[in-house]
């Protein structure tokens, strides 16, 4: 029995031996605040379960370095054609699935066919809207063709792990993400999947075949993703000994520099936190109402208060600092847009409009204390609005935001980016499912042709011009009110070694950890 985490009198970790696995140098053990979402690449948008499909299960043609430029990996080089419209790799002839089945140029075509398919679902596709054709000439060359000439390589292919088309082009797209390979899938990277315990564990094995062209077998035998959703419990967990490596609470920073057994790792992530409204419900389909419920949030109180200073308050989806930044405009006076809209304020302190009082309910992921979602229900009942805080499953959350009749008022969520900074429609464009406008149910035609023409600039002063242009019709829109741009916080235990943490993710590393004794 592999480990899980239990509540019961406190935190165990059961194993069959006498003593936790993840004291041995076997066993390296790492929480997640929630069941990984699915295994399956191409449906998959929860952050930490895209890492273990990048960086553990499975392989991507190229991969950032540390300064974000792809280099090659499962394509070990390719070539573009004169014009820029048709692109050529070749692929390593030695990796195989671990059923042993090769990896072949089948799988890479069938793996980009099936993600530039709407049906599918993949929240990048709109990355791959130029992409015409994929080919297979032989079974280590792949020919991706383009409508338009490429200014780069596509950085999409990055962070888009390959797929068995052997296990997988016989199933239905409408049907990938219910498919039992989401819970029990075969990989091709420096670890095999062996075991799920559902809401519990992910335990996977290192693959001692994995190429040497690829970097050779992993360090650490064996990683279990182990399910911890209480940020106390994940500290304790720390503390013990029974949890290598955890994402914490801000607040607990403190007490874990002050552990010696245990180091902090602070880091920027590509993840923006945000109020998303149902803009099909009114009254949040009224702008007043969404920009007026926008602007009554204290961002940098909740960057002080729950995060203990480790974020940065936001006022787009685009961090500071970064040269796509466009100028915030003013804040607009709250109150005087919801009496606009109709909602006046009563005796009560509680806006009203016909006798009906001005509510919301706010749902987010997770059991805990919740003090983001506090402090945003704090924020709307100052400007005399109800809110009600609504804690959910990961998959149920999912679920309903992604429904095509949205049942909720507004949801509080993280909106993960991709680690290259100016391609940050994977977080919110409108024709992605996942992105936070998809849930939000808000499209707009004049925003697609600003996306797309940001997709096609070709000087840095264009590219520049196209997502300041984008940043400045969200705010005018407000169907999101981004709260907050996250930097990660860690809690790692000291006998782990060769962790590096920065915008490619927490597990970037993987392969070369080691378990000192």
């Amino acid at each position: 029995m592999w480990p899980a985490l239990s509540l019961v009198g406190g935190l165990l970790l059961a194993t069959a031996a006498c003593a936790p696995a993840s004291r041995d140098r076997t066993t390296v053990v790492v929480a997640s605040g929630a069941d990984l979402e699915s295994a399956n690449p191409l449906v998959t948008v929860h952050p930490l379960a895209r890492q273990v499909q990048r960086y553990a299960l499975f392989v991507t043609l190229a991969r950032y370095d540390t300064a974000l430029t792809p280099q090659p990996y499962l394509a070990r080089g390719w070539e573009w054609s004169p014009d820029n419209t048709s692109l050529t790799m070749h692929l390593v002839p030695s990796l195989r699935w671990h059923d042993g089945t090769p990896t072949t140029a089948r799988d890479v075509a069938f793996t980009i066919d099936a993600a530039r398919d709407p049906v599918t679902g993949f929240f990048r596709r709109g990355d791959l809207a130029t992409i015409t054709a994929t080919e297979a000439p032989d079974d280590s060359t792949v020919v991706v063709r383009f409508s338009e000439p490429q200014s780069r390589f596509p950085l999409v292919l990055c962070e888009l792990p390959i797929a068995p088309v052997h296990l997988l082009a016989a199933v239905p797209r409408a049907e990938l993400r219910t498919h039992a390979f989401a819970r029990q899938p075969i990989g091709n990277g420096p670890y095999r999947f062996v075991e799920r315990r559902a809401r519990e564990s992910w335990t996977f094995e290192r693959d001692s075949t994995f190429p040497a062209e690829l970097g050779g077998p992993a360090q650490i035998p064996r990683l279990v993703i182990a399910v911890v959703d209480e940020p106390t419990t994940k500290f304790a967990g720390l503390a013990s000994g029974d949890l290598d490596l955890a994402g914490i609470s801000p607040s607990m920073a403190a007490l874990t520099e002050g552990d010696p057994a245990l180091a902090l790792v602070t880091y920027p992530v590509a993840f923006t936190n945000a109020l998303v409204f149902n803009t099909t419900r009114a009254p949040f389909s009224d702008l007043r109402v969404r920009r007026a419920l926008a602007a009554a949030i204290n961002r940098q109180r909740i960057v002080d208060v729950a995060l203990s200073g480790l974020g940065v308050a936001a006022n787009g989806p685009v961090p500071p600092g970064h040269p796509l930044l466009a100028e915030a405009a003013p804040e607009p006076a709250a109150a005087a847009l919801l009496d606009e809209a109709g909602f006046r304020l009563g005796a009560d302190g509680v806006r009203q409009r016909n006798g009906v009082p001005l509510r919301l309910t706010l749902r987010t992921v997770g059991s805990g204390d919740n003090a983001i979602e506090q402090l945003v229900q704090a924020d709307l009942r100052a400007l005399g609005v109800l809110a009600e805080v609504q804690q959910m499953e990961l998959g149920a959350f999912l679920r309903d935001a992604r429904a095509t009749d949205k049942p909720f008022d507004a949801l509080i969520t993280g909106i993960p980016g991709d680690v290259s900074l100016s391609h940050l429609a994977a977080m919110f464009e409108s024709s992605q499912a996942g992105g936070a406008l998809d849930y939000a149910a808000y499209h707009d035609t004049d925003l697609d042709r600003l996306f797309a023409a940001a997709r096609r600039a070709t000087t840095p002063d264009d590219e520049r011009a196209q997502w300041r242009a984008i940043q400045q019709h969200l705010a005018a829109a407000a169907p999101v009110a981004w709260i907050y741009h996250a930097r990660g916080v860690q809690g790692r235990s000291r006998r782990l070694h060769g962790v590096q943490m920065d915008l490619r993710g927490e597990l970037v590393t993987l392969a070369s950890w080691s378990l000192a004794p």
